[in-house]
């Protein structure tokens, strides 16, 4: 199957902080690619490097086979393609829920509003929150505000989405319905690429788990491989201490 993305060699610095050393590796349609490893370890970078919010030092991301980070790229149209969902939510305040999800459909798709609202309503029923469409987010909790950022970003009909840490910043009760609308997106096929530290998504919902530290990629494989039979002593040492809380 055709790869949907590739990471080729794939480099950066901030200064001399080397913060991603020559990373490899490939999404192909319906993978669910989760990206673990302690903090600072360069995960949300590499995330960033592929949505193109960070420039790569050195190296090359593919889309469909064609490089995205050269000059000339139409970053916009890019991340219509491959959106994301942010630990911190980036909703916009002063915006109701059902306007966070058109705003991105009328402004870079050239959606009428109609249809925009149509679609964002669909996307907000399928993450539970249409009861909400009023709210501003400031009125909502953070696994809603969650919710309603992943139905901003459905609403965009991404091919991939990146999720970078997304429930690091709820209360432990409300990581349980953001990893819940994730399941179901896995179940239907979404391709995922997720940063994360909920341990057990990554080995029961994941496909391929990719463990980096230090800005490297040290393993990577099946998660029920990876998890039972790491041959690495890093990886062993990291999912053993995550695995004992």
């Amino acid at each position: 199957m055709e790869a949907i993305l590739e990471v080729k060699h794939l480099s950066k610095a901030f200064g001399k902080h080397q913060v991603l050393r020559d990373i490899d590796f490939t999404v192909r349609p319906g993978d669910v690619t989760s990206i673990i490893g302690a903090s600072g370890s360069g995960k949300s970078t590499l995330l960033r490097c592929i949505n193109l919010l960070e420039t790569p030092s050195a190296g090359e991301i593919l889309f469909h086979g064609k490089d995205i980070t050269g000059r000339g790229v139409n970053a916009p149209a890019y991340r219509t393609k491959v959106g994301m969902v942010f630990q911190s939510f980036n909703l916009f305040n002063n915006m109701t829920v059902l306007e966070n999800c058109m705003v991105g459909q009328t402004k870079v798709l050239k959606k009428s509003r109609e249809e925009a609202k149509a679609n964002a309503m669909k996307y907000l029923k399928k993450v539970g929150m249409d009861p909400y469409v009023h709210a501003k987010p400031r009125q909502i909790s953070g696994g809603q505000k969650q919710r309603v950022a992943i139905a901003r970003a459905l609403a965009m009909e991404p091919e991939v989405l990146l999720f970078d840490e997304p429930t690091s910043a709820l209360d432990p009760e409300m990581v349980g319905e953001v990893l819940s609308v994730m399941r179901d997106l896995a179940d239907e096929g979404m391709t995922m690429l997720v940063v994360t530290h909920e341990m057990a998504f990554a080995r029961d919902v994941s496909n391929h788990v990719v463990f980096m530290a230090d800005g490297v990629i040290c393993e990577e494989g099946e998660p029920q491989e990876l998890f039972a039979h790491p041959k690495q002593d890093r990886t062993r040492e990291f999912l053993s201490r995550f695995m004992a809380k």
